[in-house]
């Protein structure tokens, strides 16, 4: 059966949800914000395939998630896409198990380039990887998500000159704009400001879109796409919101690192479509 992105996207909250509330941890907030744009990212926007992916990326699209611990986001979508099977997001953070609170390379989960967890690298990581693609002639996009509360480290700006020095125009960065951090908002922990205007006196090629909005997503993507290849790294700022789809997780910061009750998830599940079969907990 053919699904559509929304109702991937809903089925990809599902999972997010029952996993933290399985775990009795996790970050659903950042996870339920990124869903959508990501959906269409791993569903329609890469060149890469379950059958195809090697970590080298060697020919192909890659993806890093910088903010790591929105690593529900990313099992759900690699397992509905293929790269493992869905009864697997049952073992999330259980000791031993593929799925670790943050994405590790040390079990070799199909579809995880990188180990993530250490705020403010990944970028810096999708840099060496979009350069070593130029280096050898390979003409696929590195992709990489950041956080906005992750912008605050010192990291990402000097990741940022760098790839705007080295005209690194084969990388498609991103940022969930979702304005929300652990201990409030972005603005009332560091005055994060305008990041339309911070990323383009960096150098950048700068979009913004509806992070929630098929249609603003697709015409993003598209849009960013014809800016690659012409000298300036490429970042999308999606305009999104902490815990998107749930009523009682959305626009608030609580529930950045904490799961659910048995109750609340089972009231999650009543405002989320069932579409592709939940796994057994």
């Amino acid at each position: 059966m053919d699904y559509t992105l929304p109702q991937i996207a809903s089925q990809v909250r599902r999972d997010i949800v029952r996993m933290v509330t399985a775990a009795a941890s996790g970050h659903p907030g950042g996870s339920l914000s990124a869903t959508d744009f990501l959906t269409y990212l791993f569903f329609k926007e890469m060149n890469v395939t379950p059958e195809t992916w090697r970590r080298s990326g060697e020919g192909l699209d890659q993806f890093f998630l910088s903010a790591g611990h929105i690593s529900p986001v990313l099992y759900s979508l690699l397992a509905r896409r293929g790269y493992f099977p869905v009864e697997e997001l049952a073992t999330f953070r259980r000791f031993g198990t593929r799925l670790q609170g943050h994405p590790s390379i040390e079990r070799g989960l199909p579809g995880v380039n990188q180990a993530a967890g250490s705020l403010g690298q990944g970028l810096s990581v999708a840099i060496g990887a979009a350069l070593a693609k130029r280096m050898s002639g390979d003409p696929h996009t590195v992709y990489v998500l950041i956080g906005d509360g992750e912008s605050e480290e010192g990291q990402i700006w000097e990741a940022a000159m760098s790839a705007a020095h080295y005209k690194v125009d084969n990388l498609l960065a991103m940022t969930d704009w979702n304005h929300q951090q652990i201990d409030g908002t972005t603005e009332d922990v560091a005055g994060l400001g305008d990041l339309y205007s911070k990323w383009s006196a960096f150098g950048w090629t700068v979009l913004e879109g509806d992070g929630h909005n098929f249609a603003s997503i697709e015409g993003t993507f598209k849009a960013a796409r014809e800016k690659l290849g012409q000298g300036k790294p490429v970042m999308i700022l999606w305009h999104t919101e902490m815990g998107h789809g749930v009523d009682f997780m959305a626009g608030t910061c609580k529930w950045h690192g904490k799961n659910p009750s048995v109750e609340q998830c089972a009231e999650a599940m009543k405002q989320l479509e069932e579409t592709m079969g939940d796994f057994a907990l």
